[in-house]
C-alpha cells in the first residue's frame, strides 16, 4: 500500500472546532468508539478529513413522520 503523504491532517481541536463539540467531548466519544475514525501516530492522534466528513454525513438525523389524530 502507497500512502501520499501530503495529505492533511487535522489534530482533536481543529475536530472538536469544526464539530462545535469539547476536545474532552471528542476524547470521550473516542474511548467508547463514538466519533470518527482516527489515526495513531505515536502518542499523536490525528483525524483524515474525509474521515471526520464521512461521520459527520452518517450523523444526519431523519425526521420522523407525522403521526396523524383520530378525530
Amino acid at each position: 500500500m502507497r500512502l501520499n503523504t501530503p495529505q492533511r491532517l487535522l489534530n482533536e481541536h481543529e475536530v472538536a472546532n469544526s464539530c462545535s463539540i469539547s476536545v474532552l467531548t471528542l476524547r470521550k466519544w473516542r474511548s467508547q468508539k463514538r466519533g470518527p475514525q482516527f489515526v495513531k501516530i505515536g502518542a499523536l492522534v490525528r483525524y483524515r478529513p474525509e474521515d471526520v466528513d464521512n461521520w459527520i454525513a452518517e450523523q444526519q438525523a431523519h425526521a420522523a413522520p407525522a403521526l396523524e389524530v383520530a378525530r
